[in-house]
């Protein structure tokens, strides 16, 4: 699918100038508890997902262009992310990602960055338990959760000509 995807976008626009990497999909457990398969699935789709597409629209588009921007869309797990020890793991090995390919594709003139945002007001929040939230706000440093709108304004300047200078970075927002 990811290579029709390519080919696809080579058809009816002839380049790619940015890639957001947004996908994401975990559940909230303890450690102890998620089974083989709830791990493979996180770490498959969070972390080897996003190499898969990062790579595939790279090779096709932003390596032979000598240019391109790439932001992956990660998670605040900066002090461990208790109960979601799957997504924490793939999601740090998409930050190492990050800051690897920056490395090694800088000569391409390809940019990529990371953002980390902590708890975000999103539909997504509806799968988790009312405890998992509960007084959060309090812990939050602006004593409110973050919205998507301010998660799109970071992206939309790491991937503006404002940050061409900036690759290998993660941003927390939080």
């Amino acid at each position: 699918q990811i290579e029709q995807l390519a080919q696809s976008i080579k058809a009816t626009e002839g380049k790619l100038d940015i890639l957001v990497n947004n996908a994401g999909g975990q559940f909230p457990s303890p450690a102890e508890d998620i089974s083989f398969k709830g791990w493979n699935a996180v770490i498959n789709n969070n972390l080897n997902g996003t190499f898969y597409v990062t790579q595939t629209m790279a090779k096709h588009f932003f390596i032979p262009q000598k240019h391109g921007t790439i932001v992956n869309i990660i998670a605040n797990m900066f002090r461990g992310f208790p109960g979601m020890a799957h997504t924490g793991a793939a999601r740090a090995g998409v930050e190492n990602l990050t800051k690897t390919l920056a490395v090694e594709w800088s000569k391409y003139g390809i940019n990529i960055n990371a953002v980390a945002p902590g708890i975000i007001k999103s539909t997504g929040l509806e799968q988790y338990p009312p405890e998992f939230l509960q007084d959060v706000e309090v812990t939050i440093p602006m004593k409110k959760l973050g919205t998507t709108e301010e998660v799109g304004w970071l992206t939309v300047f790491l991937c503006s000509p404002m940050a061409q200078y900036i690759t290998g970075e993660t941003v927390y927002i939080d």
